[in-house]
């Protein structure tokens, strides 16, 4: 092992079981067996040092998300990828606060690549009609509220002491993200997708003007929620054609066509 290797994976550690998730260079070169010149020479000083740590505590949360195949399905990946990244924050507190301190001024370039692969997953749910919001807006209101909701179990664990409060916050963001459908063909309580097909057009059974979501599918208005379909439909359409880029338009009227949809797609609905 390298001694800059060795320097890295001591300070991962002692990050991992310091009581409050700091450590000093003179602890961190005792640990490690090198002078205080080695670590400067390999880091910089102790912010380039903890900013490796916390490239190295990326890499390991996103080791798992590289070598996995996208599903069919990806209302399941999005979900069960909330639910792992609690699952990491848990399992690694120090080093998940630490990953999300301000004090880290430039983002990793593996966090930014955790918000790639969100928003990708975001772009298939748009294809096939499951989204009601564009990629973009909806993957920065999924990672602010998984981000800040694990913050505050690893935080102030005697306070945010109920396990099931991550589910929660996860189905209420996903709620505020996926056409109705989705979350009504999910099982209560169970966070099991059900099998119903955005798309269709089969009309929903809801009863008008008693606020009982009806069972339609994505692509028509659903009976009893008043909500248009054009934020859900613009968000489809524009998924569909950066996909597949109509010969049609010039790509300075792709562009403009983009933007348009875009502001349909995160158009705020208005309040009764």
């Amino acid at each position: 092992m390298s001694t800059k290797a060795r320097i890295l994976e001591v300070a991962a550690a002692l990050v991992a079981q310091s009581p409050d998730g700091d450590v000093s260079t003179r602890a961190v070169c005792e640990a490690a067996g090198v002078g205080a010149p080695a670590l400067y020479r390999h880091f910089g000083d102790k912010e380039g040092l903890l900013t490796a740590v916390v490239d190295h505590g990326f890499d390991q949360y996103l080791t798992a998300k590289r070598q996995r195949t996208p599903g069919t399905d990806p209302v399941r990946d999005l979900r069960d990828g909330w639910d792992t990244h609690t699952d990491f924050a848990l399992r690694n507190p120090n080093l998940y606060r630490l990953m999300n301190s301000p004090a880290m001024r430039t983002p990793p370039a593996a966090a930014l690549e955790s918000h790639r692969i969100l928003t990708e997953d975001l772009r298939r749910a748009a294809e096939q009609g499951k989204l009601r919001l564009a990629p973009e807006l909806a993957a920065q209101m999924i990672m602010s509220a998984n981000v800040g909701v694990c913050l505050m179990l690893v935080s102030r664990p005697a306070t945010f002491d109920d396990r099931t409060l991550s589910r929660r916050v996860r189905d209420a963001v996903h709620t505020a993200v996926f056409v109705p459908e989705v979350m009504a063909d999910t099982a209560p309580g169970t966070g099991t997708p059900g099998t119903g097909t955005p798309g269709t057009g089969t009309p929903g059974t809801g009863t008008p003007g008693t606020g009982t979501p009806g069972t339609g599918t994505a692509g028509e208005s659903t009976a009893g929620t008043g909500e248009a379909p054009v934020p859900a439909t613009a968000t489809r359409l524009g998924a569909l054609l950066r996909q597949t880029p109509s010969a049609a338009f010039t790509p300075a009227e792709s562009a403009l066509l983009g933007e348009w949809l875009d502001r349909l797609s995160n158009t705020t609905p208005k309040q009764p």
